[in-house]
């Protein structure tokens, strides 16, 4: 709204400054009357005709430059807006991720997890596997790097171990916690035991 009247007001000063070009007199001329020097009156004209050209050209680049200014800031304005949908479940997801976790946990403990029924592991399994689904669906992307190559955004080292093989150095030797991303974007690092090379 506010472009627009800026917009109205620059067609405003345009017309003014057209209006302004002095007009000249067929009747009185330097010389005194049209007849005397008609090719001095048709260069005034000329000259006159030009600075109104100049002064409409500047107006309508200034009109060109705001209208291109419009236009990037509410491109700009619409891809912040869509980000800013994009990650607004990020902190619901991250309240749930505690509860992926206890799924872990619970997987983990081999012993208590084989001493009950095979068909409530099945059924807590598809629970847990249709939890994941929905929340990838929202663009989260578990990690759980074992094997991997440390990465200082995406991991976050509890333990080190030396190893003599230079190969395997900062390779991720177990995960204690998993992490997540939330469209490509790290919520939580994934927690984990990484090997250290020493000669």
């Amino acid at each position: 709204m506010v472009l627009l009247m800026e917009e109205k007001n620059k067609e405003n000063k345009l017309n003014e400054e057209e209006t302004k070009v002095d007009d000249v007199s067929f009747e009185e001329t330097e010389e005194g009357s049209l007849a005397s020097d008609p090719k001095k009156t048709i260069a005034k004209l000329r000259e006159k005709l030009k600075e109104a050209e100049a002064v409409k050209n500047k107006y309508l680049d200034d009109l060109h430059r705001v209208k291109a200014d419009f236009v990037n800031t509410t491109r700009k304005n619409s891809e912040d807006t869509k980000q800013i949908i994009k990650f607004a479940n990020q902190n619901l997801i991250l309240d749930i991720i505690p509860v992926l976790d206890s799924f872990d946990m619970a997987f983990s403990n081999k012993e208590a997890w084989e001493s009950v029924s095979k068909n409530w592991r099945l059924g807590i399994e598809h629970i847990y596997s249709q939890l994941l689904r929905t929340l990838e669906g929202a663009g989260v992307k578990q990690l759980s790097p074992e094997g991997q190559v440390f990465n200082s955004e995406m991991h976050e080292i509890l333990e080190t171990t030396p190893t003599t093989k230079k190969e395997e150095d900062h390779k991720i030797i177990s995960v204690t916690q998993k992490g997540y991303t939330l469209y490509e974007r790290p919520i939580r690092p994934a927690k984990v035991k990484i090997f250290e090379y020493k000669d």
